[in-house]
């Protein structure tokens, strides 16, 4: 009987730990941008609310949303749900920093993205900013050239990350060691004389 009574116990305590884990989201997500839309009919017109949010976990996972309702919270909400799904891994050097510099482009946007030593921050607009905190990114020089469209920018930024490979990806894809990949051209001449 006592036994019985530990063991529900347990078992409370381990749903209490799993409703804690829920309520404390592994995701930050920020809302870059809303819109009021509407829809002309018959007898007037119906507003309603098209939402752009980013989630990250802010080491080394991205994503975007965008999500319409007729109320602003559902399209958060909505737009939230979407880019936990289209979550991307972007390999990130020291966790603070890009590994090369990027360009990355969609419709008429155009951003570059460059990598930046230590203590120099987030330098990027609106919208890039957004994804480079939810990615977890310190240091970072970005500039967006063509469309000021936030949508656009945001899917320009995500194509250049995409593009983003460490020395790791690069040593596996080639069969070699990381070693050899980040050797110094010069060192490289000096062994073979």
């Amino acid at each position: 009987m006592a036994e019985q009574r530990e063991r529900r116990q347990g078992g409370r305590d381990r749903r209490e730990d799993r409703r804690e884990r829920e309520e404390t989201p592994e995701f930050a997500d920020r809302l870059v941008a809303i819109n009021r839309v509407s829809k002309t009919v018959k007898g007037g017109k119906r507003f309603g609310f098209a939402a752009l949010v980013v989630v990250g976990d802010q080491r080394g996972r991205v994503g975007f949303g965008k999500g319409k309702a007729k109320e602003v919270p559902e399209a958060i909400r909505k737009a939230t749900e979407q880019a936990k799904r289209s979550l991307i891994r972007v390999p990130l050097r020291d966790g603070r920093t890009l590994h090369h510099d990027i360009e990355g482009r969609h419709g008429a946007g155009k951003v570059v993205m460059r990598t930046a030593p230590a203590g120099t921050g987030i330098i990027a607009g609106g919208p890039m900013r957004a994804v480079f905190e939810m990615l977890g990114i310190a240091d970072v020089v970005a500039k967006s050239m063509g469309s000021q469209n936030p949508y656009n920018m945001i899917r320009a930024t995500i194509d250049g990350l995409k593009l983003e490979s460490s020395p790791r990806m690069i040593a596996q894809r080639r069969g070699k060691k990381v070693a050899d990949i980040l050797k110094k051209p010069e060192a490289a001449e000096a062994a073979e004389a």
